[in-house]
């Protein structure tokens, strides 16, 4: 059992700790909503990371060669998803920034619920194939020659979680951090335009290295 906590801690933060297009949303998204809000997105993360990791200890070698005709489809859809998260949020930002100088009564613009940010940031994380291939390729190469039990398996996959969600919390609270701290309306104008550039260029490096 210890094995198999460790093993699965290690795979976890071994996934997460990576700062990606997803992590860098998590930031923004944190930044300019609230703790709540990116405590839940972190979540859904962690959540499609805890699926991954199941879906790996089930299927094994058998997954990995059933998801490697569509590793392409799903790395573009991913891609598009990602930009268009950064186009939408840059333009939410400008759009904010204006009604600083030219207030619209009644216009607030549409909230960002704890439940759409866990059910966004869940299904953009499902859409990375290279997660599955992460946890299928650990899962297969720590395997002993005897098959791990049902509950060394659940112990993996629980780890796996916990570990994905304690990193993802702990880059919603810097976003948190991060809002506070910059509460002008041009700071927070700024910095948002600067994390869609970033999550544009990474997700463009998604796309050219799968050309």
């Amino acid at each position: 059992m210890t094995a198999a906590l460790v093993a699965g801690l290690l795979a976890g933060y071994g996934i997460a700790m990576p700062v990606g297009a997803v992590a860098t949303y998590l930031v923004a998204l944190t930044a300019r909503t609230a703790l709540k809000i990116g405590a839940c997105a972190a979540l859904g993360v962690a959540t499609a990371d805890g699926v991954y990791a199941l879906i790996a200890e089930a299927g094994g070698s058998a997954l990995a060669r059933t998801i490697q005709p569509v590793l392409l489809p799903l790395r573009w859809a991913s891609a598009l998803v990602l930009v268009a998260l950064a186009v939408r949020s840059g333009v939410t930002a400008v759009r904010k920034y204006r009604r600083r100088h030219a207030p619209a009564p009644g216009d607030e613009g549409v909230p960002v619920s704890a439940a759409r940010a866990y059910l966004g940031l869940c299904g953009i994380t499902l859409m990375n194939p290279l997660t599955v291939v992460y946890f299928v390729a650990l899962v297969l190469g720590g395997r002993a020659a005897s098959a791990p039990s049902h509950f060394e398996q659940a112990v993996f996959v629980l780890a796996a979680f916990a570990a994905s969600a304690s990193w993802q919390l702990l880059l919603a609270g810097g976003g948190a951090l991060l809002g506070r701290a910059l509460t002008g309306a041009r700071g927070q104008l700024t910095t948002a335009l600067a994390s869609s550039l970033l999550i544009t260029v990474l997700a463009w490096r998604l796309l050219a290295s799968s050309a």
